[in-house]
């Protein structure tokens, strides 16, 4: 924890020489020497545009010789102007004079193309080398590190190492970052130990590299270890180690290093450190470690950098201090698009719709232009029908841009529509949008199938999403078997199974557990008990949907008995969990054993009760008679009772001949949804049995008057890939006439079996 974060450092004034711009004299230009000398100076200066525009000039007019030094610094400034074109012009000009190349001039030129990344360029100076050293590996390596040909510079490295030549702590960076993109933990293992057995175990260079990998990785502890090796860290090591943990969700880490940084007093923390730390605070919801850290970012004279107070006003918007977010942006002296995409985010992510959106006025009404990020950003903040407004204010300025062609945007939108609008609305959208659709549009139209309750929608979008372009991942397999389990579906549900066999998508995690889940919401108990026997290390999800699925299904004892082998297993249990164990202890009758759980979820497991654990505390008391107690559970909840617990109690009530407690809990149902038929009816038998005549026919009297009708019975089944849906007194069915017809047949042949049965008994 931080308690005081103060900046022990030792500024260090650094005194930069000031440039001096060399005029051109003609005199410059009488001989080759001096001529050299000019266009060197110029380079020296950082002077490179001049410098080139000397060395065109000089080559039209005159027909001078360029010396090797000349070469170097002009090469050096096409790398440093990332200028492809005027490197080319160089380079063709070193061959067009059969200028004899040594190896540091042709290593200059490597480090061009590469900084340009012109990779083929680079490449066939490298092959066409009669000499190379481990800087010529190193630049074409680094090169493509740089431009995203990760692999390419990893075959590079394995051939540098065949030809027996010894990586340097610059290579090892390289490759190692290449390692990193390519999300190869073993061969960034195995190139770790090479760094260690090699003589650069102790180079600063190669050490960081290994720690942003091993961060990247997500392996906190091997980064430590490389971290605490480090005898003397830099700015990068302390960074590197502070970023990773913020990134990873390890604030506290991340904010015990930046303090730590502090205290050794050597590197001032840059901008970049202080973005890290505020990040860490606004993940931690944590202000006041924020205006701490902001205190000390304005002693180092960071207070009014641009990427330091982006990350201070998004932690501030985070946790709810929109004030305090709103005067941290206002001290940009001029916001570029990624400090208004920023304040944007902050309010729009923390809910506050209208605050973002008069943002996005002001960031319009000063010449910017929205971009895909910001658009998204305020289509986040949609997330209700009372947004909907707001978020077809956005759609037309989308329309109106052209952002619409871009798929991530319209990808949003058509969250924000299932979130906001009705299905319809959703699907219309679907459909226009449909021929440029990825895997995240289909997902997204799945979750809203699920989200309005449709899930058999799923099932016919699946289909036509095998008939596209594009292939369903495991999110889209998880949304088919979630809605399996919705309608227990259990063949479709066998076919989905089948389908992540072969596609190897059952390997994934959340498709495992959404298979165990399924199979137990179909009351397939024992295929969800094979496939959980299958798993090697099955997680908390895993654990949860068992216990929850014997929980529901009655097997009560068998769902404890899974809780503690789980929780011996070293798993930590989580708020499904309990759910399901609560459950079980109420099927089985284990009062005392249940609420013990409840009380001791917070004080043994850092898990806060939610309304769905009261919900199941009251149905353990109410099975077991205990009306009062769950009548004062209920009162003394800190949440609001929903439908829900009300409807628990009057169900108990009546069972248990308890009409004073049923009276209340039904009056709290009908406070809730004044057109419940079932809270009627219970509360017009409650007062039938006290023959209270009178408040019998007041409820039947409001019944009337609120047109309060019964929600009629649902049952379906399905044969040969075809729901057939069941309503009572219903006959709509298309084949009611058969199917009338053999129930009829079944009744009669009920009662022959009922009547041989009682002659046998009286015989």
């Amino acid at each position: 924890m931080i308690k005081t974060l103060e900046p022990q450092l030792h500024f260090a004034v650094s005194h930069v020489k000031p440039c001096i711009q060399l005029a051109p004299n003609p005199n410059y230009f009488k001989t080759e020497q001096s001529s050299n000398d000019y266009i060197s100076s110029l380079c020296k200066q950082s002077l490179f545009k001049q410098a080139l525009e000397v060395f065109d000039s000089l080559q039209k007019d005159t027909n001078f010789g360029v010396k090797p030094s000349t070469y170097a610094h002009l090469i050096s400034a096409c790398a440093s102007l990332r200028s492809v074109e005027h490197g080319r012009k160089v380079h063709h000009h070193i061959l067009a004079n059969s200028f004899k190349q040594d190896m540091i001039l042709q290593n200059h030129v490597l480090n061009m193309f590469g900084k340009c990344g012109a990779l083929k360029d680079a490449r066939k100076v490298f092959d066409g080398m009669p000499e190379r050293n481990v800087v010529s590996w190193t630049s074409v390596i680094a090169g493509y590190t740089q431009h995203g040909q990760e692999s390419d510079a990893v075959k590079l490295f394995l051939t540098m190492r065949q030809r027996d030549v010894m990586p340097d702590q610059f290579t090892f960076g390289n490759v190692i970052r290449a390692c990193s993109s390519l999300s190869s933990i073993e061969l960034g293992r195995q190139l770790h130990a090479l760094v260690v057995k090699s003589e650069c175990g102790s180079y600063l260079i190669a050490q960081n590299a290994l720690i942003a990998m091993y961060m990247k990785f997500g392996q906190t502890s091997d980064a430590l270890g490389v971290f605490s090796g480090i005898a003397l860290k830099d700015l990068i090591s302390w960074s590197s180690m502070i970023a990773g943990f913020s990134q990873l969700g390890y604030e506290l880490d991340a904010l015990d290093h930046f303090k730590e940084m502090l205290t050794h007093g050597v590197y001032q923390p840059n901008e970049f450190v202080f973005g890290s730390a505020f990040s860490a605070c606004s993940n931690l919801l944590q202000p006041e470690y924020g205006r701490q850290i902001h205190g000390i970012s304005v002693k180092f004279g960071i207070g009014r950098d641009t990427f330091a107070i982006c990350s201070l006003s998004d932690m501030y918007a985070k946790c709810g201090l929109l004030c305090s977010a709103k005067t941290a942006f206002s001290q940009i002296d001029r916001p570029d698009l990624v400090s208004w995409n920023a304040i944007i985010a902050g309010f729009a992510y923390s809910g506050h719709i209208d605050e973002a959106m008069s943002l996005f006025s002001q960031m319009r009404h000063l010449a910017w232009s929205p971009d895909d990020i910001t658009v998204r950003s305020l289509l986040s903040a949609c997330t209700s029908p009372v947004t909907l407004n707001q978020g077809m204010q956005i759609y037309s300025y989308i329309i109106k841009v052209g952002l619409d062609l871009d798929v991530a945007v319209s990808n949003t939108l058509l969250s924000m529509c299932a979130k906001c609008s009705d299905l319809c609305a959703t699907f219309k959208m679907f459909y226009e949008m449909r021929r440029n659709a990825d895997s995240v549009s289909w997902n997204t139209i799945f979750t809203a199938c699920m989200q309005h309750n449709q899930a058999g929608e799923v099932f016919s979008l699946f289909k036509m999403m095998l008939q596209s372009q594009n292939k369903p991942d495991y999110i889209s397999l998880a949304n088919v078997l979630g809605a399996c389990g919705e309608i227990a579906s259990l063949e479709t549900g066998n076919q989905a199974h089948c389908f992540a066999m072969k596609t190897g998508l059952k390997l994934e995690a959340s498709v495992t557990n959404g298979l165990i889940d399924m199979y137990m919401k179909c009351g397939s108990l024992g295929s969800s008990s094979k496939l959980f026997d299958s798993i090697e290390s099955p997680d908390v999800v895993s654990w949860s949907s068992l216990v929850v699925g014997y929980a529901q299904f009655g097997y009560g004892e068998e769902a404890l008995k899974l809780f503690v082998k789980m929780t011996s297993s070293g798993i930590r249990p989580n708020q499904v969990t309990f759910i399901g164990v609560l459950t079980a202890c109420s099927h089985v009758g284990r009062v005392e054993e249940g609420v013990h759980l409840y009380n001791t979820m917070k004080t043994d497991h850092g898990i806060a009760p939610t309304r769905e654990h009261c919900s199941c505390v009251v149905d353990l008391l109410s099975r077991a008679g205990r009306i009062n107690e769950a009548e004062a559970f209920v009162n003394q909840m800190e949440f609001e009772p929903d439908i829900v617990i009300w409807k628990t109690l009057l169900a108990a009530s009546m069972k248990y001949n308890n009409a004073e407690v049923g009276k209340r809990a039904a009056e709290n149902i009908l406070k809730i949804d004044s057109s419940n038929s079932s809270a009627h009816v219970l509360l017009c038998n409650i007062y039938a049995s006290e023959n209270s005549w009178t408040d019998v026919a007041r409820v039947r009297s409001l019944m009337k008057q609120r047109n309060v009708k019964k929600v009629p019975g649902q049952s379906w089944i399905e044969v040969k890939e075809s729901s057939h849906v069941f309503v009572s007194e219903d006959s709509l069915h298309p084949e009611r006439d058969k199917i009338y017809l053999i129930v009829e047949e079944l009744r009669l042949q009920m009662l022959d079996i009922v009547q041989s049965e009682t002659s046998s008994i009286n015989e």
